[in-house]
């Protein structure tokens, strides 16, 4: 049996906002760097393509209308011819992609918080949907559902993400881990509106440091910054908006590793690119004390079940019988 090793990277940094294009763009330049740097899988924020909808938290639903409208025009689908360049990169680069895209739906009411797994052969091999928006965060966002809870087996190993809030969801989390998760890509925003003794940099370590050390795997951490283009954009609306999207240790993006520990220096607000070396035999030791997929738990007494039907908006029935005329 081979135990993969590899070099992975992870990005903090913010979009072009409201941009598809030219934050594609950004995303290639930092795929190219970490290329040339010997890495084999970047992470990227959430929501990176093409920003995140901070007028949810500090406007009135009313006053933030637009600024849904705005977004909805700029969000994407996977085939959107914007988004090729995307998929060439992985392929030119040989590397595995995860990055976060506002995910246009068919309605003109529905974009989903997802995230997108494309391999080294620029091939999207997945996708997942937030399952649940969080707080403010349902003024814009469409609920996903249990078909993206899956795993993905790369060349790098076992991958799974989650968005978020959501990598508080201890069931969400489990649902990856029994499908062989190995490598968990978190993504975030950062968050400066949060409450005034909430640290969401250290909340975010909180929770990878918990995945991690639970299923014994490697959590990558990558997390968006808040640029002076977004809060320029938003200062028509809200003139206060450097005092309200200022905050430190407001972002968060790093490597932990499977006993629970930061690998190396993670970035705590600053803007770039860190790296780390994955050994995927290292999640073995840690097992032999607790796995909870195998000799640490009992399960002929807990049973989770988990729906991974997509959701379906209509089911059209027909019971209308003929009779044959005599």
């Amino acid at each position: 049996m081979i135990f993969k090793k590899f070099k992975a990277a992870t990005v903090q940094t913010s979009p072009i906002f409201l941009d598809v294009e030219k934050t594609i763009e950004k995303a290639i330049g930092f795929i190219k760097e970490a290329s040339q740097n010997g890495a084999t899988l970047i992470a990227f924020p959430e929501v990176f393509v093409a920003g995140y909808p901070y007028w949810n938290w500090i406007m009135t639903p009313v006053q933030g209308s637009k600024w849904y409208e705005k977004l909805y025009k700029c969000s994407v689908k996977t085939e959107d011819t914007s988004m090729q360049p995307l998929f060439q990169a992985a392929k030119d680069f040989n590397i595995h992609i995860v990055i976060g895209i506002n995910e246009r739906g068919d309605s003109y009411g529905e974009i989903y918080n997802t995230n997108l797994i494309i391999d080294n052969n620029g091939k999207l091999i997945g996708k997942h949907r937030k399952l649940v928006p969080t707080w403010a965060e349902k003024l814009t966002w469409t609920s996903g559902d249990g078909s993206s809870l899956k795993v993905y087996d790369t060349e790098v190993g076992p991958i799974g993400t989650l968005a978020c809030g959501e990598n508080t969801n201890t069931l969400a989390r489990f649902t990856l881990l029994s499908q062989g998760e190995l490598v968990h890509i978190a993504n975030y925003i950062s968050l400066p509106v949060a409450p005034p003794d909430y640290n969401m940099a250290e909340a975010i370590k909180i929770r990878a440091a918990a995945h991690s050390f639970e299923g014994k795997l490697f959590t990558i951490v990558s997390c968006s910054t808040i640029s002076q283009e977004i809060m320029d954009a938003l200062r028509e609306d809200v003139p206060n908006v450097d005092e309200v999207l200022t905050r430190k240790n407001s972002a968060f993006s790093g490597f932990i590793g499977p006993n629970g520990a930061t690998i190396g220096e993670p970035l705590i607000d600053d803007e770039g690119i860190v790296y780390a070396e994955i050994d995927l035999e290292k999640c073995i030791q840690p097992k032999q004390m607790h796995d909870i997929l195998g000799h640490y738990n009992r399960f002929d007494i807990f049973d989770l079940r988990v729906n991974i039907a997509p959701t379906r908006k209509i089911t059209f029935i027909d019971n209308h019988e003929e009779f044959n005329k005599k």
